[in-house]
């Protein structure tokens, strides 16, 4: 008999009994190969056919069975077909049908093409709406039943629909396929949502309370689905994070300037990483802030540490709360953060004792007053740590009882600032003398490194540093009388003396700001409009700073020379300097030419000692800021002479630091020569080191140089690097000392040699505590410069060691497992930070050449680049696929390129090269620690992230990465594949579904 078409065949079978496999052989037989059983659409046909009538049609039924079990028709053409039957009063027709999904519900899978397993995808979304919708119905027959006294038939259908959407809905495989679905088909998925209330509803009044509990749970499954990639469990094997205490220790170290911010961003992202439970993460800011509070250098270092503890540390705090997503109120993970510090008792004791105060009584204050502590807590901490410290007779001694607490002062001075930048504002020709009077108030004591520290430490020194340079340029205009008021239309003397302190104390105080907090500060917010300040012109060209070579003989020191020979004859000729004929900043300017005259002059006896001590007199008598630009120029000028030549340079400089006693100066000299000896130290101490002189500078009421001289002389600086590294890593944690040493090596060898060589000292680890430990402070002393490091790290050095099979023994367990975590962390730290600005104390550093990364990782894609041309050719693992979809996930198509990512970012480029040689490791026929090592990476990634969506370094992965990492068992999980892809792309989703399908 020539069949027609599906339904006669079907019909055939059924009139002749054929048995199950019988009725496969004829349809293959009827049917020539060619179209698949699935465009016949053969599920949906024997369906059709087997639910005519009342009750299901067993013979057709098994047709269908067999057809499952062999593979002729597809699980995906099935769960459609069982979706369109709404019949849902035929019991015996609903029960079959449920029976048929059981044979397969648990186990689906699919290896054809993506679209095929997007299909499946679609399939079981449709089939778990039908579920619910027949859970619905018979949970509602239920119910009329109960009325009627007729429950059992009802409950029976109740019962065997739970079961089978808890047995579809306990596999991980099938939520993740139903993830997918749900972003492919969002109006499907809402339906779902609207049948899941319907249910609830309906089950609500069951009283069977095994079935309610059976729907609730399937409920909770379903409604986990969206969420499902965003679970982490709880790991915690340790209570102490030495990355947080390292990062918080560098920030307070060398950033204390630095905004708010970048800093909170990097906690969250470490507090991310290592899945640190908020409590824990807050004990261990706190914990770090009392170390350094302890450890930090006497005078400007505990000022700045104080401010950092007690003002800045609040307000990240109140900005990390914003971050904080878990079910419990920040404000008590902060408060049980408290309750595991005054356990610390022996550290809060000593960091008492070196305040000479109740530290954690102020940084309580502090916190209910930003809001995040309560009263009550504020009241119950308060109390606990005042009985603690009645067993601590030390801290109640009476020897320091008149010494004021600097976190007292500190808190105080903050509202200061604030006065004295209102006080700022004021129009300067109005009253130049209440001006003055503010301003040397500032000068006496510790005055002005505390209002400078709580300034820095809650953003403010900018705005500060600006008010002082507009200042000192309303100083300079002298020759608009009228400007100064109707109290200076004479000029008179005391005007002059006025504008000169004024002149003077602010270019000191400009000078101080740049040595102690960097001269970003100051030359950050520099006018726009085209007007140029006299004193950032100074700064710029004229002022020595770490890392700059000034030359002496630039054009800057060789101004007009009439002047400068006015200047030479006015310092030599004149008993004192006339303040009314003074221009400061013209003085200023032509003192290093003068200096040079007069060196000359002495050096070929036309001056006597004698002579210089009067000029050096005359130049430090009235403003000190005179000695400041001449030394400046000193210093310069002693770096190019040899040895033999400098002993009168020197003797010019010690007779400018010292003070002149005299009773003809003017007001507050005493307090500016402190800060005058100060500057010359700072600027002195690099030439003093390298031509061993000593020179006295009078130190009275300021900080000697902390963290000088660091670098033990005649010792090769990798020595250094590994002997100090070695302590840190045997200490556990990063003290201040150790972070400016790393920072004075990283200046010194740059970060490649740096990078390099803590590698090599990460890899010679063999104790897997002891690499874990040394990841943790490894990152954070890469955040001395992260971006640097990590385009260093991921582009030369990694690379490096993948691809040179010499050095794969180096990348074994453990030292390779911390490697590939540690590679991760910067990637990370780097990719989420480096759109937003460099930190100060990065941008002190040479930036590496955009050109040198676009030399190594070419743009034109089909020029090979250095980095992939070291790779052996993989020809032939080229998979030879079909579909359209399939050739594009053939090719190193990523995620980022169809997100248009800008490919001239160094760091784009970097991750881009360094996933397609993962990639390339993955398929390679060739295994060994490399591969392990790949692996190892992309587990870090998924580990860190909690997708791999728009914005996540996993969208430089190329699409065809996914199926290599399947093969790899600890990377063959559902939520792995999820994780990795990006699912707000369809062809990420096809990818992930192909690869989930397959599992």
């Amino acid at each position: 008999m020539k069949v027609v078409n599906l339904k006669q065949a079907i019909l055939q079978a059924w009139k002749e009994r054929w048995s199950d496999y019988q009725w496969a052989i004829n349809m293959k037989k009827f049917f020539p190969k060619g179209a698949t059983w699935d465009i016949l659409n053969l599920a949906e046909a024997l369906l059709e056919q087997a639910m005519i009538g009342p009750s299901p049609n067993p013979l057709i039924l098994s047709y269908l069975k067999y057809a499952i079990s062999s593979q002729m028709v597809s699980y995906s053409s099935v769960l459609t077909a069982i979706s369109k039957f709404d019949d849902f009063s035929r019991d015996l027709c609903v029960q079959a049908l449920l029976d048929i999904m059981d044979m397969f519900c648990d186990r689906l899978s699919c290896h054809g093409k993506a679209e095929e397993c997007i299909g499946l995808c679609r399939a079981l979304l449709s089939a778990l709406h039908w579920l619910l919708r027949c859970t619905a119905a018979s949970a509602e027959r239920l119910r009329e039943g109960l009325e009627a006294g007729t429950p059992a038939a009802g409950e029976k259908q109740l019962a065997m629909c739970l079961q089978r959407l808890e047995k579809t809905l306990s596999s991980t495989k099938n939520r993740a396929l139903l993830h997918i679905a749900k972003l492919e088909e969002a109006s499907s998925w809402t339906a779902i949502e609207h049948c899941l209330l319907k249910l609830g509803e309906i089950l609500a009044n069951l009283s069977s309370p095994q079935l309610r509990s059976q729907a609730e749970q399937c409920g909770t499954l379903i409604r986990s689905i969206p969420t499902m990639l965003s679970v982490h469990s709880e790991r915690l094997h340790k209570t102490g994070f030495p990355t947080v205490h390292a990062v918080v220790l560098l920030e307070g170290t060398v950033n204390l300037t630095g905004e708010t911010q970048p800093l909170v961003e990097q906690l969250v992202m470490v507090q991310r990483m290592q899945h640190i439970p908020t409590p824990l993460f807050v004990l261990e800011i706190w914990k770090a802030c009392f170390v350094g509070l302890i450890e930090s250098p006497e005078g400007t270092g505990e000022l700045k540490w104080t401010a950092f503890t007690f003002l800045k540390i609040p307000q990240v705090l109140v900005k990390l709360k914003k971050y904080s997503h878990g079910d419990k109120d920040f404000t008590e993970d902060v408060s049980s953060a408290f309750e595991f510090l005054l356990k610390l008792t022996p550290l809060l004791d000593k960091a008492d004792q070196r305040c000479n105060c109740d530290c954690t009584n102020f940084l309580l204050q502090e916190c209910s007053k930003q809001g995040l502590l309560s009263e009550a807590s504020t009241n119950n901490l308060m109390a606990k740590r005042k009985a603690d410290r009645e067993h601590a007779p030390q801290l109640k001694s009476d020897e320091n009882a008149n010494i004021q607490p600097n976190p007292g002062l500190i808190l105080r001075a903050e509202p200061t600032v604030t006065n004295i930048l209102k006080t700022m504002d004021a129009d300067h020709s109005k009253s130049p003398e209440g001006l003055l009077g503010v301003l040397g108030h500032m000068l006496s004591g510790k005055s002005l490194d505390l209002l400078l520290a709580a300034a820095a430490a809650t953003g403010k020194l900018k705005s500060f540093a600006r008010k002082f340079i507009n200042l000192n340029e309303f100083t300079t205009h002298r020759s608009e009388e009228s400007s100064w008021g109707s109290a200076f239309s004479s000029f008179t003397a005391k005007a002059a003396s006025v504008r000169a302190l004024l002149f003077d104390i602010s270019f000191l105080m400009l000078c101080h700001v740049a040595q102690t907090y960097g001269s970003e500060v100051i030359l950050s917010e520099s006018n726009t409009g085209g007007e140029v300040f006299f004193f950032e012109t100074w700064m710029q060209t004229c002022m020595p700073e770490e890392g700059k070579i000034l030359n002496p003989d630039h054009p800057c020191f060789r101004p007009d020379s009439t002047k400068v020979e006015s200047l030479v004859a006015l310092l030599n000729n004149s008993s004192e300097i006339k303040l009314v004929q003074m221009k400061w900043h013209e003085a200023c300017l032509n003192i290093s030419a003068a200096i040079l005259e007069i060196l000359n002059a002495w050096e070929n006896g036309v001056l006597a000692f004698e002579s210089i001590q009067k000029i050096t007199d005359n130049i430090k008598g009235k403003v000190c800021s005179l000695a400041v630009c001449a030394v400046a120029w000193l210093v310069a000028h002693v770096r190019m002479l040899g040895l033999d030549e400098r002993e009168k340079s020197l003797q010019m400089i010690r007779q400018l630091a010292g003070p002149l006693y005299s009773e003809n100066t003017l007001q507050f000299y005493n307090e500016r020569v402190v800060i005058m000896s100060s500057i010359l130290e700072h600027m002195c101490a690099d030439v003093l080191q390298q031509t061993a002189t000593q020179i006295k500078f009078p130190s009275t009421g300021m900080d000697t140089m902390p963290y000088w001289n660091l670098l033990p002389p005649k010792r090769p600086i990798k020595e250094v690097l590994t002997d100090i590294f070695a302590k840190v890593l045997e200490k556990g944690w990063v003290d201040s000392r150790s972070i400016h040493i790393f920072d004075t090596l990283l200046h010194m060898g740059g970060v490649y040699w740096f990078c390099n060589n803590l590698i090599k000292e990460l890899l010679k680890e063999t104790r897997k505590e002891h690499t874990l430990r040394a990841v943790e402070l490894l990152y954070s002393i890469f955040c001395l410069d992260m971006q640097q490091v990590t385009l260093v790290l991921l582009g030369h050095i990694l690379p490096g060691l993948l691809t040179d099979s010499s050095k794969w023994q180096s990348l074994m367990d453990p030292p390779g497992t911390a490697l590939a975590k540690l590679a991760v962390w910067c990637a990370l730290s780097s990719y989420s930070s480096h759109k937003g600005q460099a930190s100060s104390r990065q941008k002190k550093r040479q930036r590496e050449d955009i050109e040198d990364y676009i030399s190594l990782f070419p743009l034109d894609d089909m020029q090979p680049s250095k980095l992939m041309r070291l790779l052996s050719s993989n020809e032939e693992d080229a998979n030879i696929l079909s579909s359209p979809t399939d050739r594009s996930m053939s090719s190193n198509l990523s995620a980022s390129q169809l997100h248009t990512v800008n490919m001239r970012d160094p760091l784009n480029r970097v991750l881009a090269n360094l996933f397609l040689l993962i990639s390339s490791i993955l398929g390679s026929r060739t295994a060994g620690p490399h591969t392990q090592f790949a692996q190892w990476f992309m587990e870090g990634c998924v580990d860190c992230l909690e997708q791999g969506g728009r914005g996540s370094i996993l969208q430089f992965m190329p699409f065809t990465t996914v199926s290599e990492l399947v093969k790899v068992s600890a990377m063959s999980s559902p939520k792995v594949v999820l994780a990795i892809t990006d699912l707000s792309l369809p062809l990420g989703r096809q990818v992930a579904a192909k690869a989930i399908a397959a599992l």
